[in-house]
């Protein structure tokens, strides 16, 4: 029996591309595609929705769809920690929710991802530079605030993070006390970079999207994990399955 996938925000970049993948896999169905103009309740019916919104849109429709029973896939950008707090409450208090938060969709983001926390681990200086095409509206970027979190969690227990003269303005954003830059340029798809500071040494661990195939895989991966789920789950890392030799 396929697993019936309602697509909100059907007509953006990424939107499109979630409906391409769905259609694509043999036991899942697109039984709606809602944009901008669609109301919520056209997502009834379907087991899985999938947000691929806007940071102002996104907690209404994932709202909508737990209260509906719907299980979601949450691809849109802007859900800090605080927010997250909240989809955790309300999570708890209904039963049989289920909701997978992914910030970025690509493998190799998310390996940089767990990469770096290890890095955090040995190095106390840390910035982060992302840089997105220029028609991104949010900055810094979902994907940095939440590498921001990750690796300020991994400081809090070892002197936290050195990061000086962050009351200037060019120092960027501060994410839990990590400077984050964000540059919005033409001719760029995503890239970031996660930079290290120590004793007469750098560690840069880099990453960058070509191409917008590189979503397709993870895509696919969050909606089988999805599947299989309960309760609040964030980052694909969870959904990744180490290949055997």
């Amino acid at each position: 029996m396929s697993i019936r996938v309602a697509v909100v925000g059907a007509t953006g970049r990424l939107g499109s591309q979630v409906a391409a993948v769905v259609e694509s896999m043999p036991d899942m169905e697109l039984v709606a595609r809602l944009d901008s103009r669609s109301e919520l309740a056209d997502m009834l019916g379907a087991d899985v929705a999938v947000d691929v919104t806007l940071p102002g849109v996104s907690k209404t429709v994932v709202e909508f769809a737990i209260s509906q029973g719907i299980s979601v896939l949450v691809g849109t950008s802007g859900w800090s920690a605080d927010r997250l707090t909240e989809l955790r409450t309300l999570i708890g208090k209904t039963p049989g929710a289920t909701a997978f938060v992914v910030p970025n969709f690509s493998l190799g983001s998310t390996v940089q991802m767990m990469v770096a926390k290890q890095a955090a681990q040995y190095f106390e200086s840390i910035e982060i530079v992302e840089a997105h095409h220029a028609s991104k509206v949010d900055s810094p970027s979902g994907t940095a605030v939440r590498t921001a979190e990750e690796l300020a969690e991994v400081r809090s227990g070892l002197g936290g993070v050195i990061a000086p003269h962050v009351n200037q303005s060019a120092r960027g954003e501060q994410i839990q006390g990590i400077p984050v830059h964000s540059l919005r340029l033409a001719g760029v798809v995503a890239k970031q970079d996660v930079l290290f500071g120590g004793v007469g040494e750098t560690l840069t661990i880099s990453h960058s999207t070509t191409s917008r195939d590189a979503y397709t895989e993870g895509i696919a991966l969050a909606l089988r994990f999805l599947a299989n789920s309960s309760g609040l789950t964030i980052g694909l890392e969870h959904a990744l399955v180490a290949p055997t030799s």
